[in-house]
């Protein structure tokens, strides 16, 4: 699906009106340029003495990698703001630096945090405070400290992030790379997570309030949906490593397309876990084209993981995974008829 510039009449190739049709670059995120602007930090900083990941870096200490990830909550603070509740960002503020290391294959043990707010609230500081525990809990990390920063000048609201250190032996971090034949297994997501939310909330608020009654179960409002925490991984790692696991992928920015960080192969998907109500309400409410959607949203898979066929049930089995595709020669993500 897509913008077809054959069609003029703001139809695309199969009739569909695409003259409202949202994508993240209209809502604000352009994905190339970010990236492009990335690559030119990285390249100015250099590689220094780090061994590299795709989701950690890691720092030879003798037997062992020291493992640092870092990351923030992203635009779901301003729905957290919208509601005035703060209660599970310090969640995702864990969950999105914690489940990069998994994906390394590296054990979170230890996170800090930084929070930079506009003035100081006691209330909100709390809430967050609270959510930082029960994601360490989730995560399975010690919270080692802290920085809270009041910049009235800079910061409108507040701005969460942290940074996750792990540990783990060398033989035991995944060589990161799949191998033409691997199975993939996949973990369902608990919904948007904290990526694309520059989209999702563009897309929900067309028409709806955050605090409008949800339109599907499970949530009382907008808000509260598009607010679900993101799951945490930890508890995959021994499994993984039992089942000798190649690589994993930590389904973030980019959707779909991260399947492309295990290596240059092309992505069979062919049953992945059902897209939970939050994205179908995020994509009729935004005319979101179903590419744009799955190279921006987990599209309710989480995690994957590549390795040998031969061990992908039991791994599947051993944990709350499926299987759901493979590995083969080519480029690209094949899901759902789409090719990424």
């Amino acid at each position: 699906m897509g913008d077809d510039p054959a069609h003029g009449d703001g139809a695309d190739a199969d009739g569909e009106d695409t003259d409202d049709q949202l994508t993240y670059a209209d809502a604000g995120v352009d994905i190339d340029a970010s990236e492009a602007a990335t690559a030119a930090l990285v390249s100015a900083v250099g590689a220094g003495d780090a061994e590299g990941s795709d989701y950690a870096g890691l720092l030879d200490i003798g037997d062992r990698y020291l493992a640092l990830a870092t990351d923030g909550v992203g635009t779901k603070l301003l729905v957290a703001e919208a509601l005035s509740d703060y209660s599970t960002v310090g969640i995702d503020c864990i969950a999105m630096n914690a489940n990069d290391l998994v994906a390394a294959g590296v054990d979170p043990v230890a996170f800090v945090d930084y929070l930079a707010v506009e003035e100081p609230d006691e209330t909100f500081s709390e809430q967050v405070g609270a959510g930082l525990r029960e994601g360490a809990d989730r995560a399975g990390v010690e919270l080692v400290g802290g920085e809270t920063a009041v910049m009235p000048d800079v910061i409108k609201g507040l701005d969460l992030a942290g940074t996750c250190a792990g540990l783990a032996a060398k033989d035991a971090v995944f060589d990161g790379e799949a191998e033409p034949g691997d199975a993939l297994v996949g973990w369902a997501s608990s919904g948007i997570h904290s990526n694309g939310l520059t989209l999702a909330r563009e897309a929900a608020t067309r028409d709806h309030a955050y605090t409008d009654p949800c339109p599907f179960d499970g949530y009382d409002t907008v808000g509260e949906a598009l607010l679900e925490p993101t799951r945490i991984y930890a508890d995959l790692l021994g499994p993984m490593r039992d089942h000798g696991v190649h690589g994993a992928a930590h389904v973030t920015g980019g959707g779909w397309t991260n399947l492309e960080r295990l290596g240059e192969f092309h992505y069979d998907v062919t049953d992945p876990w059902p897209v939970q109500p939050v994205f179908e309400f995020v994509q009729s409410e935004g005319n979101v084209a179903d590419e744009e959607m799955h190279r921006t949203f987990n599209m309710g898979t989480g995690f994957v993981a590549a390795l040998d066929p031969a061990q992908a049930e039991s791994l599947a089995e051993a944990t709350d995974g499926r299987v759901i595709g493979t590995v083969e020669e080519g480029d690209g993500v094949s899901i759902r008829g789409l090719d990424l």
